[in-house]
């Protein structure tokens, strides 16, 4: 397992920080805001973040902490979501859409002072695409290195490989690193040993403390290259596994902003004084992936018994403000088919697969996680639980924190038989989620450790580079009815984002992409 905390802390000084860490957290959010002149923000969160290497970190508590600690040319802003210029003042795109040129904002620094230059930019998208993690998927087969080239110290120019309609869309999730910084402790993995814990950044705010399990802290870098902003002089990342502890502690003014609420604690802070309850539409999926790759699930006539024997009316009723999925792609989304036909619960239909399985009595047991302290996803795993028994399979449940989850995805052999994922788009596009949650190149990771078919590869491939829309969209349709009927996926619900904010934190905006990742350089508290 990563372990995000530089090596260098000794046990003793990371309990002696922790025990300063949760006196200072007892106090009430208006402490926070005044105390010595600093306001600080705390966000609750159940996740961990595993890792700070830009170009491999992922999940939104890793896309929180990087929005907040480095830039990159374009970010997201607006609801519909769309790029505007941060290290890029500007930019033109040719008539061909193969070529695009950025002019870098001249004031853009590295919080070591140092400039953001065209080399940095370069250098940095080669070494996403040289690593192949994090976010690389994003890009592929669309950036090359000799397609990425600095015009001069200001001037970087892409030449896409392919016509790639979402390519604005996707830069705000490529993080752009100091080279000097990186090779200066390049070590034996380009980097990853140093970035792993530790920053070469232009961002607005740093890491002053990183406390595995219990909070990240970050501090406001004093004069940051890009003005203006809130009055926050820090934030706080606090890992909280229960979200009705996320409600009690937004509600006592101990967390500002909870960002892993159920429904059920939405409906309890409803006129709760103090509170702004935030829930809006966006495109988050949740579906339980299946172990395709190695177990009893290689079966795709067991997957199909399974995915007829769920309960997805109690998924939805446990979800609370969700819609039933219909199909892999996110209802509403480009290309979405809303006549699909899909699973729904049909206990003879599943019975009729589960005779044509490798096991036709059942009498198997499969392994479920989920994340420890997640209600919801209990509770869709014991639904699981009830509805496998129907077809004589046991299912054992295993709570996990989510790094270890993460470290499960490496390979088929320790990845469990069923596992949960919430997935929201990082850019509104079909080929968001078609692409991290399909293709096979994403073998490995959360999103995607094993699922692989050369036909949807090159479906999906073919939808995110065909610039017509008409075409793409006869593309996409494919590409479901594919997906269905290989029943990688127990197709879930699309859920509405819920957050809760206390009512003096001035200046949030929803965005619906990636919006639990919350941007902290806005925010003021008052």
């Amino acid at each position: 397992m990563i372990d995000p905390i530089s090596a260098a802390l000794s046990r003793r000084a990371l309990l002696a920080t922790a025990a300063g860490a949760l006196g200072a957290l007892a106090l009430p959010a208006g402490a926070f805001a005044q105390q010595g002149g600093r306001r600080i923000l705390v966000i609750a969160s159940n996740q961990d973040i595993p890792n700070f290497d830009p170009h491999i970190a992922t999940g939104y508590s890793a896309s929180m902490l990087l929005r907040n600690t480095y830039d990159s040319l374009v970010r997201v802003e607006g609801n519909p979501p769309r790029p505007v210029p941060h290290l890029a003042a500007s930019w033109t795109v040719s008539a061909d859409g193969l070529t695009y040129e950025f002019k870098l904002d001249p004031a853009a620094k590295f919080q070591d002072g140092s400039a953001v230059t065209a080399e940095d930019v370069v250098y940095s998208f080669h070494r996403l695409i040289r690593l192949n993690r994090g976010n690389a998927w994003m890009i592929q087969g669309v950036v090359t290195p000799e397609g990425v080239t600095a015009v001069d110290a200001g001037t970087v120019r892409f030449t896409l490989a392919k016509p790639f309609s979402a390519f604005l869309q996707v830069l705000p999730w490529a993080w752009i690193v100091s080279k000097k910084q990186v090779e200066a402790n390049l070590g034996s993995d380009d980097g990853q040993t140093f970035l792993r814990s530790n920053l070469a950044s232009s961002g607005a705010f740093r890491v002053r403390r990183a406390e595995a399990g219990n909070l990240y802290e970050l501090e406001r870098v004093a004069n940051a290259w890009k003005p203006g902003g809130g009055n926050l002089t820090g934030a706080i990342w606090r890992i909280v596994r229960e979200t009705a502890t996320q409600r009690l502690q937004l509600q006592r003014g101990e967390a500002h902003i909870a960002v892993d609420l159920t429904s059920e604690d939405m409906d309890a802070l409803r006129d709760r004084p103090g509170i702004v309850r935030v829930i809006e539409p966006e495109y988050r999926t949740f579906s339980i992936k299946l172990n395709t790759r190695h177990g009893a699930l290689m079966d795709v006539e067991l997957r199909k018994a399974i995915s007829y024997a769920t309960n997805y009316q109690a998924i939805a009723d446990a979800a609370g403000y969700a819609d039933l999925m219909v199909g892999p792609l996110p209802n509403g989304i480009l290309g979405h088919d809303p006549n699909l036909a899909v699973y729904r619960t049909d206990l003879a239909k599943a019975r009729e697969h589960l005779a044509r399985s490798r096991s036709p009595n059942g009498g198997i047991k499969l392994t479920m996680v989920h994340v420890a302290g997640l209600d919801q996803q209990r509770r869709w795993a014991l639904i699981m639980l009830d509805s496998l028994k129907q077809l004589n399979i046991e299912l054992e449940i295993r709570p996990m924190n989510w790094p270890d989850m993460v470290a499960a995805c490496r390979s088929p052999e320790t990845f469990p038989d069923l596992f949960p994922v919430y997935q929201t788009a990082n850019y509104g596009d079909p080929d968001n989620i078609a692409f991290a949650a399909y293709h096979s190149s994403r073998n490995g990771n959360w999103q995607n450790a094993v699922y692989n078919s050369p036909e949807v590869d090159a479906l999906i491939e073919a939808g995110r580079s065909e610039p017509d829309e008409a075409k793409r969209i006869a593309i996409y349709r494919q590409f479901q009815e594919k997906v269905v009927a290989d029943a990688p996926d127990i197709f879930g619900v699309l859920e509405r984002r819920k957050l809760a904010l206390r009512d003096n934190v001035q200046g949030f905006r929803f965005v619906p992409v990636a919006s639990n990742a919350i941007e902290v350089a806005g925010l003021s508290l008052r």
